[in-house]
Protein backbone atom coordinates (compact mmCIF):
# COMPACT_ATOMS: atom_id res chain seq x y z
CA UNK A 1 0.00 0.00 0.00
CA UNK A 2 1.47 3.47 -0.89
CA UNK A 3 1.52 6.25 1.37
CA UNK A 4 -0.79 7.89 -0.86
CA UNK A 5 -3.72 5.99 -0.11
CA UNK A 6 -3.26 6.86 3.61
CA UNK A 7 -5.96 9.44 4.66
CA UNK A 8 -6.09 9.31 8.31
CA UNK A 9 -4.29 8.34 11.36
CA UNK A 10 -5.85 6.42 14.27
CA UNK A 11 -4.27 6.76 17.60
CA UNK A 12 -4.99 4.52 20.98
CA UNK A 13 -4.83 6.89 23.64
CA UNK A 14 -3.36 5.43 26.92
CA UNK A 15 -0.25 3.49 26.25
CA UNK A 16 0.28 6.64 23.21
CA UNK A 17 -0.43 9.83 23.61
CA UNK A 18 -0.22 8.75 27.58
CA UNK A 19 2.09 6.94 29.65
CA UNK A 20 0.80 3.30 29.87
CA UNK A 21 -1.12 2.07 32.95
CA UNK A 22 0.97 -1.02 32.96
CA UNK A 23 3.72 1.12 33.99
CA UNK A 24 1.52 2.19 36.88
CA UNK A 25 0.20 -0.93 37.67
CA UNK A 26 3.56 -2.47 38.39
CA UNK A 27 5.08 -0.08 40.51
CA UNK A 28 1.71 -0.72 42.73
CA UNK A 29 2.40 -4.42 42.46
CA UNK A 30 6.00 -3.44 43.62
CA UNK A 31 5.03 -1.59 46.76
CA UNK A 32 2.53 -3.75 47.51
CA UNK A 33 4.73 -7.26 47.35
CA UNK A 34 2.52 -8.50 44.58
CA UNK A 35 3.71 -10.28 41.77
CA UNK A 36 4.81 -8.56 38.59
CA UNK A 37 2.14 -8.03 36.03
CA UNK A 38 -0.77 -9.50 38.43
CA UNK A 39 -3.17 -7.21 37.85
CA UNK A 40 -2.57 -7.76 33.83
CA UNK A 41 -3.55 -11.44 34.58
CA UNK A 42 -6.38 -11.13 36.14
CA UNK A 43 -7.99 -8.84 33.59
CA UNK A 44 -6.65 -11.45 31.00
CA UNK A 45 -8.70 -13.71 32.38
CA UNK A 46 -12.15 -13.83 30.56
CA UNK A 47 -10.90 -11.08 28.59
CA UNK A 48 -14.31 -10.16 27.01
CA UNK A 49 -16.48 -10.19 29.85
CA UNK A 50 -14.42 -9.71 33.37
CA UNK A 51 -15.13 -7.09 35.04
CA UNK A 52 -12.39 -4.64 33.46
CA UNK A 53 -14.16 -5.42 30.33
CA UNK A 54 -18.03 -4.51 31.49
CA UNK A 55 -16.33 -1.75 33.10
CA UNK A 56 -15.05 -0.41 29.16
CA UNK A 57 -17.94 -0.92 27.69
CA UNK A 58 -20.14 0.76 30.40
CA UNK A 59 -22.06 -2.45 31.61
CA UNK A 60 -20.98 -1.49 35.36
CA UNK A 61 -20.49 0.94 37.19
CA UNK A 62 -17.12 1.45 39.57
CA UNK A 63 -19.29 0.13 42.80
CA UNK A 64 -19.87 -3.00 40.76
CA UNK A 65 -16.58 -2.99 39.55
CA UNK A 66 -14.82 -2.94 42.78
CA UNK A 67 -16.59 -5.73 43.85
CA UNK A 68 -16.15 -8.09 40.68
CA UNK A 69 -12.02 -6.94 40.40
CA UNK A 70 -12.00 -8.59 44.11
CA UNK A 71 -13.98 -11.61 42.84
CA UNK A 72 -11.49 -11.90 40.57
CA UNK A 73 -8.32 -11.44 41.69
CA UNK A 74 -9.09 -13.38 44.76
CA UNK A 75 -9.82 -16.41 42.83
CA UNK A 76 -6.14 -15.63 41.67
CA UNK A 77 -4.26 -16.03 44.95
CA UNK A 78 -4.54 -12.22 46.14
CA UNK A 79 -7.96 -9.94 47.03
CA UNK A 80 -7.37 -6.84 45.72
CA UNK A 81 -10.51 -4.17 45.13
CA UNK A 82 -11.17 -2.89 42.39
CA UNK A 83 -11.34 0.44 43.36
CA UNK A 84 -7.65 0.28 44.12
CA UNK A 85 -6.09 0.60 40.82
CA UNK A 86 -9.11 2.58 39.40
CA UNK A 87 -6.06 5.75 40.13
CA UNK A 88 -3.60 4.33 37.98
CA UNK A 89 -5.40 3.86 35.17
CA UNK A 90 -4.80 7.68 33.44
CA UNK A 91 -1.13 7.81 32.83
CA UNK A 92 0.74 11.82 31.94
CA UNK A 93 0.92 13.02 28.90
CA UNK A 94 3.83 12.25 26.31
CA UNK A 95 5.08 15.62 24.98
CA UNK A 96 6.64 14.31 21.86
CA UNK A 97 3.38 12.15 21.14
CA UNK A 98 1.18 15.38 21.34
CA UNK A 99 3.76 17.24 18.75
CA UNK A 100 3.49 14.70 16.47
CA UNK A 101 -0.45 14.86 17.32
CA UNK A 102 -0.89 17.73 15.96
CA UNK A 103 1.57 17.70 13.18
CA UNK A 104 -0.31 14.29 11.50
CA UNK A 105 -2.99 16.61 11.86
CA UNK A 106 -1.99 19.05 9.37
CA UNK A 107 -2.48 16.32 6.74
CA UNK A 108 -4.18 13.79 7.91
CA UNK A 109 -7.80 13.19 9.40
CA UNK A 110 -7.12 11.63 13.12
CA UNK A 111 -8.74 10.28 15.79
CA UNK A 112 -8.44 8.57 18.93
CA UNK A 113 -9.72 5.12 19.79
CA UNK A 114 -9.95 4.06 23.06
CA UNK A 115 -10.82 2.06 25.60
CA UNK A 116 -12.21 3.85 28.42
CA UNK A 117 -14.31 3.93 31.64
CA UNK A 118 -17.31 5.67 32.87
CA UNK A 119 -14.37 7.25 35.34
CA UNK A 120 -13.08 10.98 36.29
CA UNK A 121 -12.88 13.94 33.70
CA UNK A 122 -13.19 12.82 30.34
CA UNK A 123 -12.34 10.19 27.74
CA UNK A 124 -8.47 10.87 29.80
CA UNK A 125 -10.22 9.37 33.14
CA UNK A 126 -7.94 11.87 34.35
CA UNK A 127 -8.95 12.34 38.08
CA UNK A 128 -6.52 15.91 39.05
CA UNK A 129 -8.38 18.85 37.78
CA UNK A 130 -4.79 19.94 36.39
CA UNK A 131 -4.27 16.42 34.25
CA UNK A 132 -7.90 16.50 33.07
CA UNK A 133 -7.49 20.24 31.50
CA UNK A 134 -4.15 19.28 29.93
CA UNK A 135 -5.57 15.91 28.28
CA UNK A 136 -9.13 18.01 27.24
CA UNK A 137 -6.90 20.36 25.25
CA UNK A 138 -5.27 17.10 23.63
CA UNK A 139 -8.42 15.62 22.98
CA UNK A 140 -9.61 18.76 21.24
CA UNK A 141 -7.06 18.39 18.03
CA UNK A 142 -8.93 15.02 17.41
CA UNK A 143 -11.42 15.15 14.30
CA UNK A 144 -13.13 12.07 15.88
CA UNK A 145 -13.29 10.53 19.28
CA UNK A 146 -14.81 6.87 19.89
CA UNK A 147 -15.09 5.88 23.40
CA UNK A 148 -16.06 2.11 24.25
CA UNK A 149 -17.67 3.21 27.98
CA UNK A 150 -19.97 5.36 25.22
CA UNK A 151 -20.73 3.76 22.44
CA UNK A 152 -20.87 -0.39 24.43
CA UNK A 153 -17.87 -1.90 22.20
CA UNK A 154 -14.25 -1.80 22.58
CA UNK A 155 -11.47 -3.35 21.09
CA UNK A 156 -10.68 -5.58 19.75
CA UNK A 157 -13.62 -6.21 18.33
CA UNK A 158 -14.36 -5.18 14.77
CA UNK A 159 -17.49 -2.89 15.20
CA UNK A 160 -15.09 -0.84 17.30
CA UNK A 161 -12.85 0.28 14.42
CA UNK A 162 -15.41 0.62 11.78
CA UNK A 163 -16.65 3.19 13.98
CA UNK A 164 -14.07 5.48 13.63
CA UNK A 165 -13.85 5.07 9.73
CA UNK A 166 -17.46 5.63 9.84
CA UNK A 167 -16.93 9.03 11.83
CA UNK A 168 -13.73 9.73 9.26
CA UNK A 169 -15.80 9.18 6.61
CA UNK A 170 -13.25 6.62 5.45
CA UNK A 171 -11.71 2.86 4.44
CA UNK A 172 -9.79 0.80 7.10
CA UNK A 173 -7.43 0.59 4.25
CA UNK A 174 -6.93 4.02 4.55
CA UNK A 175 -5.71 4.24 8.05
CA UNK A 176 -3.13 3.74 10.05
CA UNK A 177 -3.51 3.02 14.00
CA UNK A 178 -1.37 2.91 16.61
CA UNK A 179 -2.12 0.63 19.93
CA UNK A 180 0.38 -0.61 22.56
CA UNK A 181 -1.75 -3.83 22.48
CA UNK A 182 -1.40 -6.47 19.91
CA UNK A 183 -4.66 -7.82 20.34
CA UNK A 184 -6.31 -4.33 19.66
CA UNK A 185 -4.05 -4.24 16.63
CA UNK A 186 -4.75 -7.35 14.97
CA UNK A 187 -8.41 -6.91 13.76
CA UNK A 188 -7.71 -4.07 12.79
CA UNK A 189 -4.79 -5.13 10.64
CA UNK A 190 -7.18 -7.77 9.36
CA UNK A 191 -9.51 -5.40 8.14
CA UNK A 192 -6.76 -3.53 5.69
CA UNK A 193 -5.24 -0.95 8.58
CA UNK A 194 -1.58 -0.26 8.60
CA UNK A 195 -0.77 -0.36 12.49
CA UNK A 196 1.93 -0.10 14.95
CA UNK A 197 2.74 -1.54 17.98
CA UNK A 198 3.67 1.28 20.20
CA UNK A 199 6.47 0.34 22.48
CA UNK A 200 9.12 2.75 22.30
CA UNK A 201 7.54 5.92 21.46
CA UNK A 202 10.11 7.10 19.28
CA UNK A 203 10.92 4.03 17.61
CA UNK A 204 6.75 4.28 16.95
CA UNK A 205 6.89 7.47 15.09
CA UNK A 206 9.89 6.37 13.03
CA UNK A 207 7.60 3.67 11.74
CA UNK A 208 4.57 5.99 11.31
CA UNK A 209 7.27 8.56 9.46
CA UNK A 210 8.09 5.63 7.00
CA UNK A 211 4.62 5.25 6.48
CA UNK A 212 3.05 8.26 5.94
CA UNK A 213 5.79 10.32 4.19
CA UNK A 214 6.50 12.69 7.13
CA UNK A 215 9.35 13.99 9.51
CA UNK A 216 8.76 14.18 12.97
CA UNK A 217 11.60 16.33 14.95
Amino acid sequence: MSSAAIKAVLWDFGGVILTSPFEAFRRYESEKGLPADFIRGVNSRNPHGNAWARFERGEIDADAFDDLFLAESTALGHALHGREILPLISGTLRPRMVAALRQVKSRFKIACLTNNMPLGHGPGMALQADRAAAIAEVMTLFDAVVESSKIGIRKPEPGFYLKACDMLGITPEQAVFLDDLGINLKPAAAMGMRTIKVGDPDLALQELAQIIGMEFA
